[in-house]
């Protein structure tokens, strides 16, 4: 760091945020690193004074703005945001020390943020996947039977991991689904969806006696408890690697897959935005990437006035 910053308010800084705001060692380190570049960044433009401390004056939004222009092209917008986000708590600390009046980032608008399409799989790949692991032993009727679960009814890793055996409806092929926020929802569950959890179950009863009229985990590991998130992504990590698709999704991506080939294939938006649990429509869209081609044969199938 450059002899001329300001060391003591920002060390006083990275103190206040440890400290009194529990914030972790990567978070410090983080906010220390945006800190000292803006600080570097006001050495360059002669805005800090002698006395280690932030001139008041010399520091306006349009000073912080012309360093957020500066880092366009440079940064993307999320990280952008992060370092606006830790000169405005700098400047909020140096507030409450009485070391200027105002904080000059507060009222500056944090940049919009890219929203990014989650990877997924053709349909081609899905198969390869589910149809590549072997159910000659319980782990792999178990992998089977999660991946087709979660690819059959679209959930999420974490409502995947919470099911419990008497949330399947196995006569109306029908799974309940504990949501975000404690938001029950019904989803439909496919035949192969079924038969790969039935022969799972029917397999813990084989071989470790869990009696399937009983309720409990639906998913379980090696210690008989209740399977994690993280164990999932590790254990699809593995079968990718098994049938050459390595690193292509996380559990997510096939959450995506599922949402992108129902509506490639003609599901109706809103029908599709319930059974993902969205509160809203436009998180449904984000999902879903339609070709050109798809939404204009749909378009011109539709259209009274094509």
């Amino acid at each position: 760091m450059p002899a001329d910053l300001p060391t003591m308010p920002i060390e006083a800084f990275i103190r206040f945020l440890g400290v009194e705001k529990g914030y972790s060692e990567h978070t410090c380190r983080a906010y220390r690193h945006d800190v000292e570049e803006f600080c570097a960044y006001l050495a360059e433009n002669e805005m800090i004074g002698e006395d280690a401390g932030v001139c008041p004056t010399a520091v306006t939004p349009q000073v912080v703005r012309g360093y957020l222009g500066a880092l366009h092209g440079k940064n993307t917008k999320k990280t952008i945001a992060r370092k606006l986000s830790a000169i405005r708590s700098f400047f909020g600390f140096l507030v409450g020390r009485g070391e200027v009046e105002r904080n000059p980032a507060e009222q500056l608008r944090t940049p919009k943020q890219e929203k990014p399409i989650p990877a997924c799989l053709s349909v081609d790949d899905v198969f390869r996947l589910l149809d590549t692991i072997g159910t000659d032993d319980l782990s792999g009727k178990r992998d089977r039977a999660m991946f087709e679960t979660l690819y059959s009814c679209g959930i999420r890793v974490s409502e995947l991991v919470g099911m419990n055996w008497f949330d399947i409806d196995v006569d109306r092929k029908l799974v309940r689904v504990s949501g975000k926020g404690e938001k029950d929802r019904v989803v439909p569950i496919g035949r192969k969806a079924l038969t790969a959890v039935r022969a799972y179950r029917e397999a813990l009863w084989r071989e470790i006696r869990i009696d399937p009229n009983q309720d409990g985990p639906l998913f379980l590991n090696y210690s008989g408890g209740r399977l994690t998130a993280r164990s999932v992504g590790r254990i699809l990590e593995r079968r990718l690697c098994e049938c050459g698709l390595a690193g292509s999704v996380s559990p997510h991506g096939l959450r995506h897959s599922f949402a992108s080939h129902l509506l490639d294939a003609g599901a109706d938006l809103r029908a599709l935005q319930e059974m993902l649990g969205h509160r809203k429509l436009s998180t449904t869209q984000r999902y879903t990437h339609i070709s050109i081609d798809t939404l204009t044969a749909a378009y011109d199938k539709a259209h009274p006035r094509k």
